[in-house]
């Protein structure tokens, strides 16, 4: 018995490793600088876990539309996917926080908020099935459209952007009696190419990498949304690999997100030079009327979240810290 019990340990021991290979989509082009350095963050995974695990990725949406990935990933054909918050919003709500329309006034501000609340977001993400490695801002969204664009009322009677399954924008165009034409991120182009959409929100960074910018003449430099994206990995795929090559996953793409969050803000400001560069007019807001249009959103945003759209204690929270940075009172995170 103990010579039959050794031979198997000796047997398992010799058995090849199994590799784990993480098939991951994302609607980011091939041939970007975002796309060689995920490359580039695969490669190092796979020499630090000599093999072990492998991160394929499938570029320029070729894998579909959010839905038609999250299915992918249900049935186990991919393991994650590049998001921006709103394609999980329904598995975790709270993703939709930092993305509320004018609720951040700059930059400074979202990074202030950051701080202190990235990492419970995370934990919330990973508690409802997908593994993050953290969040990579865009900068702020701002109005792209063919007519300009100073005021609420050059909106109305306009086909207006929103993104399929974004509960939140949507909610708050009916606060603003607008009509919004919902479209998947994937179908954007299209839509303007054809004339199904007259005006989108995309930060100048994402409409030069997705192309959008070929089909619009101006934009309203209002720091309408603030945008972030995301790698999520199913956390049943996930766990299937070693402790030890987790925390080399972990460690690989931590370090690629925080130098995604660092670098994409500078990569912003100069599109935005871009975008002016290559024709394209700037149109200055109303400051009256932004501060007419941020009230109108508060109350919208509060009914969305009485009504369950995400944690209102969370949201109160975020409220909360900046309230404190425009009132002065920032403190140094702990």
């Amino acid at each position: 018995m103990k010579k039959l019990l050794l031979f198997a340990a000796v047997f398992l021991f010799a058995l090849p490793v199994q590799a784990a290979t993480l098939k991951i989509a994302t609607v980011t082009p091939e041939g970007t600088q975002w796309m060689e350095d995920m490359r580039a963050s695969a490669k190092r995974i796979k020499e630090r876990t000599e093999g072990r695990v492998q991160v394929k990725y499938y570029g320029g949406g070729i894998m579909g539309n959010d839905t038609k990935v999250l299915g992918r990933i249900r049935i186990g054909t991919l393991q994650g996917g590049a998001f921006t918050p709103v394609a999980l919003a329904a598995q975790y709500p709270e993703l939709n926080l930092y993305g509320l329309p004018l609720i951040f006034d700059s930059e400074e501000e979202a990074a202030y908020v950051r701080e202190r609340m990235d990492a419970k977001l995370r934990e919330g993400l990973e508690d409802a099935g997908f593994v993050s490695f953290g969040f990579a801002t865009g900068g702020f969204a701002v109005l792209m459209s063919n007519t300009p664009v100073d005021e609420l009322e050059d909106l109305k009677g306009k086909k207006v952007w929103v993104p399929e399954g974004d509960t939140v924008s949507y909610d708050s165009m009916a606060a603003l009696s607008l009509s919004p034409v919902t479209l998947p991120l994937t179908d954007v182009l299209t839509g303007l190419q054809t004339g199904l959409i007259d005006i989108v929100a995309m930060s100048p960074i994402g409409a030069l990498v997705l192309q959008w910018h070929t089909k619009v003449k101006y934009i309203t430099e209002l720091p309408l949304v603030y945008t972030m994206g995301f790698l999520a990995i199913d956390k049943r795929a996930f766990d299937k690999i070693s402790a030890a090559d987790q925390a080399i996953v972990r460690e690989v793409m931590e370090e690629s997100y925080r130098n995604f969050d660092k670098t994409n803000l500078d990569d912003n400001h100069g599109a935005r030079d871009a975008l002016i560069n290559s024709g394209i007019e700037s149109v200055p807001y109303e400051q009256a009327e932004y501060r007419s249009i941020r009230e109108v959103l508060a109350a919208s945003n509060r009914t969305i979240g009485e009504k369950g759209g995400f944690s209102l204690e969370l949201y109160d929270e975020m409220m909360g810290y900046i309230e404190e940075f425009r009132n002065g009172q920032a403190s140094v995170a702990e």
